[in-house]
């Protein structure tokens, strides 16, 4: 692929990621989004975190990785328990990456 070629490929993609997102904001309040639409949005955040966390925290050189030998997993349950009692984003990142320093040094 010659360098303009994969220079409009960008381009292109840059241009239709940002037509996608001006026309959500150029519809608000012009356009009713129907409820279960406007529900479903709700989960979109929480699923995008998943989906950049779950392969670091389970596959390790391109396998599923689940044991306790694995300290991203055990620091991730950790951090997800930590979030559950507490609430708190300080204490969830603080509490997750000191559990991961402490067991990358143990194991």
């Amino acid at each position: 692929m010659s360098p303009w070629m994969l220079l409009g490929v960008m381009a292109a993609a840059g241009l239709a990621t940002y037509l996608i997102r001006l026309s959500f904001i150029a519809v608000e309040g012009k356009v009713r989004l129907p409820a279960w639409f406007r529900t479903a949005l709700q989960f979109v955040p929480a699923a995008m975190l998943s989906a950049l966390i779950a392969p670091d925290l389970l596959m390790r050189d391109g396998q599923l990785a689940i044991g306790l030998d694995n300290a991203r997993l055990i620091a991730g349950v950790v951090a997800i328990a930590i979030a559950a009692r507490t609430r708190s984003i300080g204490w969830t990142i603080a509490g997750g990456m000191a559990t991961l320093l402490v067991l990358e040094t143990l194991i």
